[in-house]
């Protein structure tokens, strides 16, 4: 590889936060921090020594980035995954110049167009046609060079009855379809996409996904993060595995969502039959915890595969965390193919199913007839909510995993496993003359 290909070099970049404080090396100072300094000087004075040590021992170090390195060249479409936390957010500010690295260097070539968060890169007092001239013009664009792409931009953000008026009135999805225009059609050299597409519909996600596969074809560098590894695999050359602000894996697609379904695996241990969940991020009250999953037969039997078409119980054991009285609650579960995909969410309050006065400890059981999927392994997760749509408890991650065999779903009738999909219908088919 000639320096001359290379369009980005990370040379042994850390990133580094306070957890509580201010972060170091900020450059600034709005009028209320000013104040706030001030006020916190004047206190710490009359502070006792004691009191002054209980606050410095506060002070934590979080490194969201460790010695990461890397060179992107020319044409490289870039797949970043890896699980929530683990850098992949940091590491796009930082190539996108939002933030700086606290160590290491970085050696940019070419423009850079990034769409990370809805939210961001749009002034929201100034309507679709002016901030579409801002961030050309940010991105070194003449005036006639935006005016070039002007139309094309229109119409791929579908916006064009909106074109004149503030951004801050755009729901969520006109934003991200008239950031993302505007991010794939100035011409960058670079491009910096992050999963905020996941709030476009379906239909808008695979016209984006269409157009970076454009972009990387015409010679053009693509960077892109997403947890859907389908997108993934279809887009990206190369791909780069971050695992707790470090580089796990750096190089073929396949391999590199292997070691990530490989690493969610990791978030639970098989004990006998029932996978225990280990220590992995739950976000939620914290009210309850999911610990532990297992699927059985009617019979109570654990089971170490299941069948295409067995009747089956899937057991998800919780533990309560507080005393106070939780009600109102619902259970819903998802299942996900060998890429992370979600093929299904089924939650209990979709069949009237609401929890109250629970015990302390105990296991939501689901009952699935006619399990409905081919054979091969699909991963399990799972969150507890209110049904006034609080968030109690979700597992980053999976909680286990169904291993299905080949069963007589269909009973009868010539069946070819090579051709099923991942999902088998049941259903009835007959013939009428017209």
């Amino acid at each position: 590889m000639s320096m001359s290909d290379i369009m980005i070099k990370v040379e042994n970049i850390g990133k580094k936060y306070i957890l509580g404080h201010l972060e170091e090396g900020r450059k600034y100072k709005a009028l209320r921090d000013v104040i706030a300094d001030q006020a916190k000087s004047l206190g710490r004075k009359i502070i006792r020594a004691s009191e002054k040590q209980n606050l410095n021992s506060v002070r934590e170090e979080f490194w969201a980035l460790k010695d990461i390195s890397c060179e992107i060249k020319q044409g490289d479409r870039i797949g970043i995954i890896g699980r929530n936390g683990a850098g992949k957010s940091t590491l796009l500010k930082i190539l996108s110049r939002i933030t700086e690295p606290t160590k290491g260097k970085i050696v940019i070539k070419g423009r850079v167009a990034s769409l990370l968060e809805v939210g961001t890169g749009f002034h929201p007092e100034l309507t679709g046609r002016e901030n579409i001239f801002l961030n050309g013009s940010i991105m070194g664009m003449s005036k006639v060079e935006i005016k070039s792409k002007f139309d094309e931009i229109v119409a791929f953000a579908e916006v064009e009855k909106f074109l004149d008026t503030p951004v801050k009135r755009y729901s969520s999805g006109m934003y991200v379809r008239l950031a993302f225009a505007v991010a794939a059609h100035l011409e960058p050299e670079i491009l910096i996409i992050d999963e905020v597409l996941a709030v476009g519909d379906a239909k808008f996600q695979r016209k984006c996904l269409a157009k970076m596969e454009d972009v990387g074809k015409e010679g053009r560098t693509v960077l892109f993060v997403s947890h859907q590894m389908a997108a993934i695999k279809k887009l990206c050359s190369r791909a780069i595995l971050l695992q707790s602000g470090k580089v796990q894996y750096d190089g073929n697609v396949e391999s590199a969502i292997d070691y990530y379904l490989d690493y969610f695996s990791g978030s639970f241990e098989q004990n006998g039959n029932i996978t225990k969940i280990l220590d992995v991020k739950h976000s939620g009250t914290g009210d309850l915890k999911l610990t532990g999953f297992s699927v059985e037969n009617l019979k109570g039997v654990n089971l170490i595969t299941v069948s295409s078409g067995e009747e089956i119980i899937l057991n998800f054991f919780y533990e309560l965390m507080t005393n106070k009285e939780i009600s109102d609650l619902s259970i819903g579960l998802s299942i996900h193919n060998s890429y992370g995909d979600p093929l299904t969410i089924f939650y209990s309050d979709y069949v009237g199913q609401i929890f109250s006065t629970l015990p302390s400890k105990g296991i939501f059981k689901c009952r699935i007839k006619d399990f409905p999927f081919s054979s091969g392994r699909y991963f399990v997760g799972a969150r507890v909510i209110l049904i006034n749509g609080i968030e109690v408890d979700w597992p980053q991650g999976y909680v286990g995993f169904v291993d299905v065999q080949e069963g007589s779903f269909y009973r009868e009738g010539n069946i070819r496993p090579q051709d099923l999909g991942p999902i088998l219908i049941r259903g009835d088919w007959e013939l009428k003359s017209v």
